[in-house]
């Protein structure tokens, strides 16, 4: 964080100096209890309603307080701590929040999308960190409250920052936008997810369509123009510039002769009238759309292509994204437990349509959380999609998976079809048939720590 003078900050909040000395400065930033206070010199908001442990802010000292509870409740004696009372603490918080959002002229990336959004800004990151000092959020770690941390991760040193974007529940895309004030804006893709808190397709479409108002309106705008469901995004309200990446339809960054390799994928990249050759580690068509995007992003701030180019060359792959291990009997595990949503499983399903041919192929599927209502429909159509395909072996683990297999019954499989409500007595069934030819693929919700615990063990040989 860029240090800020206790002087500085309650001139600017125009708060009343309670108690302590304002003769310091501020190198960190929290909310009261939404974050840990863990270190010296931090400033927190703490609101009206919430309970204050005067000791242990004190004993982390020399500390701030920023709030808008009565005078009689911000007396104190602690000489390690500073009270500046306002008249709103929420009002002080986004008051602060453009204060230091405004101290950079930046390139900043905001991230969103169904699938797709951790690797393409973990992506962005690695080919723009060999020059410059990039913050970033970390992994997948993307709720709205990690927002005001990871914005004052910035400081002077800093010469770009790329941020993932949570979405639980309608406005939270709106809130973060609010905080990192993005110049560039990604939409990876969007397919199903978190209807339990958008209520239905329709509703999720148009929490991500949040960005759009979240970027600068001389901002650009990155989008998959190839996905069927960002096309119902009304474009038509951005001002700002559109990128469109693509395989499928003509696009500004446009993917032709894809091709599986040793370890990656290999494409042509077109660019108005300029051609170029990429390698990208990691396998399937999802990965050159997430190279696409990530090369438009860095483009757009001030890296050449080729420099892109030769730098993701470098990028290694995720772990448990679709991470490939040779495994027990000689197999091949797919590892894909990071997330588990339908746009995910295709995309899975898809790279086994190349990869795996000729080799048996088992399934290993979890339940898919965040669906609301939708639960039976999206999980039956994942069975319908196995049932399309010649599968040796489908395993479902959890309550909501077995219409999955349900499904795939329904719709004639072939596959040797067995119901587990969780991994106890999966390896009994599954180790007679694991042998050198043999495909597993193992996906499940990052939540369940017993799948990816699974995972490991079968990718100990």
């Amino acid at each position: 964080m860029q240090n800020i003078s206790v002087t500085v900050i309650r001139k600017l909040l125009q708060g009343v100096l309670v108690s302590g000395s304002e003769h310091w400065f501020v190198k960190h930033a929290i909310y009261y209890n939404r974050h840990d206070l863990t270190q010296k010199n931090t400033l927190m908001f703490i609101n009206k309603s919430e309970s204050i442990n005067w000791k242990e802010i004190d004993h982390k000292g020399p500390s701030l307080v920023i709030s808008d509870k009565p005078l009689s409740e911000l007396k104190n004696a602690f000489e390690n701590t500073t009270v500046i009372q306002v008249k709103s603490t929420l009002q002080a918080y986004w008051k602060f929040i453009e204060y230091y959002r405004g101290l950079f002229d930046i390139p900043v990336v905001a991230l969103t999308g169904t699938c797709g959004k951790t690797t393409t800004k973990e992506m962005i990151k690695h080919i723009a960190s060999k020059d410059w000092n990039v913050q970033a959020s970390v992994s997948s770690k993307n709720e709205p409250r990690q927002s005001l941390p990871y914005l004052t991760g910035i400081d002077k040193t800093t010469k770009a920052a790329v941020f993932e974007l949570g979405l639980g529940n309608t406005g939270n895309i709106k809130h973060q936008c609010m905080i990192y004030k993005p110049t560039i804006g990604i939409i990876t893709n969007i397919g199903v997810h978190h209807l339990d808190g958008c209520k239905n397709l329709e509703g999720y479409i148009k929490a991500k369509s949040e960005i759009l108002e979240g970027l600068s309106e001389d901002g650009t705008l990155i989008i998959n123009g190839d996905d069927e469901n960002t096309k119902k995004v009304p474009l038509h309200k951005f001002k700002g510039k559109i990128i469109t990446i693509g395989v499928q339809q003509h696009a500004d960054y446009k993917a032709s002769n894809i091709e599986f390799t040793n370890n990656g994928m290999k494409f042509i990249l077109q660019v108005s009238n300029e051609k170029y050759t990429i390698f990208v580690p990691g396998y399937g068509e999802h990965q050159v759309y997430n190279a696409l995007a990530a090369i438009a992003a860095i483009k757009e701030m001030g890296v050449s292509i080729q420099t892109a180019i030769s730098r993701l060359k470098t990028f290694k792959p995720m772990a448990r994204h679709l991470e490939f291990s040779t495994g027990l009997g000689e197999s091949t595990i797919i590892d894909d437990t990071w997330t588990n949503n339908p746009t995910s499983v295709e995309a899975a399903l898809k790279v086994l349509d190349t990869i795996g041919k000729d080799k048996k192929i088992i399934l290993i599927l979890g339940d898919i959380k965040r669906l609301g209502l939708f639960e039976e429909k999206y999980h039956r159509e994942i069975g319908s999609m196995v049932a399309q395909r010649d599968v040796q072996m489908l395993i479902t683990i959890g309550k909501r998976a077995e219409d999955i297999a349900a499904q795939a019954k329904k719709d004639g499989t072939t596959a040797e079809v067995h119901i587990f409500k969780d991994v106890t007595g999966v390896l009994e069934i599954l180790k007679p048939k694991l042998d050198k030819d043999t495909i597993v693929l193992i996906k499940g919700p990052m939540s369940s720590r017993s799948m990816i615990e699974f995972a490991n063990q079968l990718k100990e040989k």
